[in-house]
Order: C-alpha cells, then structure tokens, then sequence
C-alpha cells in the first residue's frame, strides 16, 4: 500500500532542475481499525509525506502505540532549518511504536541516521523486503542519481554519529591520502576535478570525507577517509587489511596480505582470486573428486561486501579470505546491522541496508557495487546459474562467516561421517537439494527428482528421523528444509 501510495507523488517545481523522491507512508493504529495514507506533496508542494500524515492530518489525534510504514527513511535531526523538525524527530515525538522503511536515505552524509535516532529514540525499525525495495529504487531512479549532488546541500545540526570514523582520523593530514587511490576515485567516478584541486578536495569535504580543522585552518581527512584513500591505512587502523591464504594438500599455504586502500583493494583481490583459483582446480584435476571452478564473480561480491559492510570499530578483527580445495570461506567482522534480521540474513532474504554508508557510496560511485542486494542474489544463484551448493551463513564471533562448498559431498562434513553412511546417492542429492531451497513440498521434491508419492516420502521421513530437516506446516500441507547445521 505504502509503495502504490508512493506512486501518486507531485513533483515539485524547483529552479536547479533536481528531482525529488516519490514518497509513499502510511499510519496504522494497534488494533489495524484506523489507516491514514499520504505522499509527498499531497496537501501542499514539497511537504514530506510524514509530515502530512502526522501534522496535517493527525495534528490532534493521539498516536501513542501506532504503526507507521514510510518508502524512504524519514529525514535525520538537522535535515531542516531550525526551528523545523526533522521526520525522524516528528516520529518520536508522536510516540509511534514501530517503523517499517522502505530504503535508506540515498545521501551518504544522512544515509541510516534518521534509522539510528528511530533506534536510539526506542521506536522498533524494521526494513521492507527486498521486492519492494526495488520497485521504490526504480520510481526514484533519478532521485538517487542525484544523491551526492543534494550531499552539499545538507548542514546537520544536530550530530548523529554511526562510527567514529567520521570524525577526524587522529593525527592526520591530507598528505597521508595516497594520490594513486584518489586519481582512480576520479577515473571509475568519472568525476569532473582535477586531483590536488580546490574543487576536489571541496567535494570530499561536502560528502564529509575531510573536516575542516579551526586552529589550523587546514583539511584533515576522517577515519574513512583514511580507509578509503589513506597511503597506509593500517598504521592508523590495524583491522584495515583482508588477510588471504590458499591451503593445498600437500603444499606449503600460500599468504597474501592486502593492506592497501579500499578502494584499490577489489581489482587487486580479484587480480589475485584468478591467479589463484585456475591452479587449485588443475591441481584437484588428479583427484578423485568431482570438483567445479568456482565463479570469481561470486567471490569478488563476496570479498567487497565484506570490505563495505563490515564493522571497522572492532578493533583487531580483519577480514579473511581462505581458499581451500573443497571449500571457500569469507570472514568479516561483525554481526548484520540493525535492523536487518539474523534469519532473514542466513537465508538470502535481507533487505538492503548499508552499515558504512559512505564507503558503500564511494564503492557505488566508482561501480564496484553496481546495484545494492546484488551480492545476496548472487550467492542465492549459485543452485540455478553455476549448479552449485548454496554458501553457509554462520556466526563465529566477532565474525560473520560464509562458506561456499565447492563439492557436492560438503554434505558429508555438515552432517558427520556416521549420519552420511546411512544415505544412498539419490538421499544425498535429495539433501543437497534441501540445502539449496526454502521450504519445499512432498510434491515439490518429488517432481524434482521425477520420483513417485511413496519414494519422496521414504526420502523425507528418514531425513526427519535423523534430524536433517525441519518442517513447517502439518498433513498434506507439510513442507522440507535442511536444518540449519554449522561446518
């Protein structure tokens, strides 16, 4: 409803030529008996559809307890001139209970901090699914082009503060930026600056990647900054750097530290990955084996999801990148940032939402992510498009972990020696395939593997009595999933 509302929008007329969100919200009391709509500019050009819900429509009416649903993540503290309030402020203060948002803020200076001050203001937040997200990604397509445009444009007042990293890195100077990763910023963003110019280095102090210093006068760059273009990153922040190691049998493990800064780090990584891989596969040629060549792309996504989402404040805690002859595995510090769901996350369901939303914005620009979600849809994929066991999720704190099998009898590791000599070939696949799916039906199964009623049953039921799966549902209706098993 929210994103039908969305649609009917009026665009403003503004002198700059810029476009304006389409913006859909909706209000729902507790017992569903009361549902307000509104979009933006609904009652008067250029009111925000919060606004209107809340203060042109509801001005009187107690919304203590309410649910509110908004296709863009309500404006941040300091997004108005005082004395106006910002939408996440004018929530708060009309003691809404919980919040659905469509997508994030685009503007990386104000991306999640509406959400953060929700959070902080006790308000439950949760994220529309991804199908929704696309559809309002595509009626503001525009709108989000221009995102790093309208960045100069905001003037916090009030300081909402994601990471330390956004402040001034300590001891710092603009001489610690390395030229080579600012000029390729330039060369993938297609930028219009000169490197070393006035102008430049203006833009990067609008999208807050440098601060200006009042005693010295000078700009110093912040945290990500440093992250993002610093010569040696690691002298400042020791967890800067992907650790990656290849383990053969029968060879001595290969290591390899990538240390430089992120924005350099995807075309190296990738550079060594296909160094890599095609000599791990000539080697596994002479086993017995069934083995496949693992699709750099998957991995690439993998290894820059890591890098951009990661949490850069645990301190100590890198990334890891470890090839090994059966299995692929990609460790990042950090659990899934609120308010992304645990399950919804392990299953290849999350929305997107970004943790570090500068350095998504600055790997958006330069089209090492080209699309948001794409990672996810690209692990998901591996079943259908490579023919290839889905990743495993797991937590291994402080990490997130993921690992791609790169053998179908993976199944044997997960589920233990004594348990995989009780399957024959065909329970094996009829596994993996569990693995490979949500939820699925007797019928589903069976049509599957082109097996009869009482065979798909066979199957099913001496999954269950070794506890491989779990069901949902009852009767006819009953549906199959691999249980969830750590490595």
């Amino acid at each position: 409803m929210a994103v039908d509302i969305m649609k009917q929008s009026i665009p403003e007329t503004r002198a700059d030529g810029k476009s304006c969100p389409k913006v859909g919200a909706i209000l729902v009391s507790p017992d569903e008996k009361y549902i307000v709509t509104a979009f933006r500019g609904e009652l008067r050009e250029g009111d925000h559809a919060e606004f209107t819900l809340l203060e042109r429509k509801n001005r009187d009416k107690d919304l203590t307890g309410y649910y509110l649903f908004a296709t863009l993540e309500p404006c941040a503290p300091g997004a108005h001139r005082h004395p106006k309030l910002g939408c996440a402020e004018r929530i708060a203060n009309a003691r809404i209970a919980k919040v659905w948002i469509g997508i994030e803020d685009p503007d990386p200076t104000v991306d999640r901090k509406g959400i953060q001050f929700l959070q902080q203001s006790n308000i439950k937040v949760e994220m529309f699914d991804e199908e929704y997200q696309d559809e309002i990604r595509h009626e503001n397509k525009e709108f989000l082009a221009h995102a790093i445009v309208r960045a100069a444009e905001t003037k916090p007042t009030k300081e909402i503060i994601l990471s330390p990293l956004e402040r001034q890195a300590p001891n710092a100077e603009i001489e610690q930026l390395s030229r080579e990763a600012l000029e390729l910023y330039i060369s993938r963003a297609k930028l219009p600056y000169e490197y070393n110019s006035k102008e430049f280095y203006k833009f990067l102090l609008q999208q807050e990647l440098l601060v200006h210093d009042k005693q010295s006068s000078h700009l110093n760059p912040t945290g990500q900054a440093l992250l993002l273009f610093g010569k040696n990153p690691r002298l400042t922040y020791p967890q800067a750097v992907v650790k990656a190691e290849v383990r053969f049998r029968n060879a001595e493990p290969g290591i390899k530290d990538f240390d430089e800064p992120l924005v350099l780090l995807p075309e190296k990584i990738e550079k060594w990955i296909r160094e890599v891989i095609p000599s791990t596969i000539s080697r596994e040629q002479f086993a017995r084996t069934e083995t496949y060549e693992y699709p750099v792309s998957v991995l690439r996504e993998a290894v820059i999801n890591a890098i951009v989402h990661r949490d850069y404040d645990i301190q100590q805690a890198k990334i890891y990148l470890i090839i090994e002859e059966d299995k692929i595995i990609v460790r990042s510090p950090g659990e899934p940032v609120k308010p992304i769901k645990w399950d919804d996350f392990k299953n290849f369901k999350a929305p997107s939402l970004s943790r570090n939303p500068k350095i998504m914005s600055i790997f958006n620009q330069m089209a090492f992510v080209e699309e948001r979600g794409i990672g996810m849809r690209e692990m998901k994929s591996l079943p259908s498009k490579y023919q290839l066991p889905l990743p495993i999720i797991t937590r291994n704190e402080p990490y997130l972990e993921i690992l791609f099998p790169r053998k179908e009898n993976f199944i044997r590791e997960i589920i233990g020696e004594d348990t995989f000599a009780e399957l024959n070939d065909e329970e094996e696949k009829g596994l993996l395939y569990l693995h490979n799916k949500d939820f699925v039906s007797k019928k589903e199964y069976a049509d599957h593997f082109k097996f009869d009623d009482k065979k798909a049953q066979r199957h099913l039921s001496k999954f269950k009595k070794l506890g491989l799966v779990l069901t949902r549902g009852n009767g006819p209706s009953v549906k199959y999933k691999m249980a969830d098993k750590s490595p």
